[in-house]
């Protein structure tokens, strides 16, 4: 019996691919998607970030709700 393979795309870090090394914790647009509609930070094995910005990128989803321009939780 012959086994399918199924290849998947690998996923290219959104920040890599347009050069960013900032990312600014004001920039609540972009943190947006990022962040599941219950508040939680999105992992990297599903937004495909490299590491090195997916460390950014959480350190500056901490800081926009400490600061309230992002959610903890939304209110169901």
């Amino acid at each position: 019996m012959e086994q399918k393979r199924i290849f998947q795309r690998r996923k290219v870090c959104r920040f890599c691919a347009e050069k960013k090394d900032t990312i600014d914790y004001k920039d609540i647009q972009v943190l947006r998607n990022f962040v599941t509609d219950r508040g939680k930070i999105v992992p990297s094995r599903i937004s495909g970030n490299c590491a090195r910005h997916q460390r950014v990128l959480s350190s500056a989803v901490k800081k926009s709700r400490n600061i309230a321009l992002l959610p903890f939780t939304e209110e169901r």
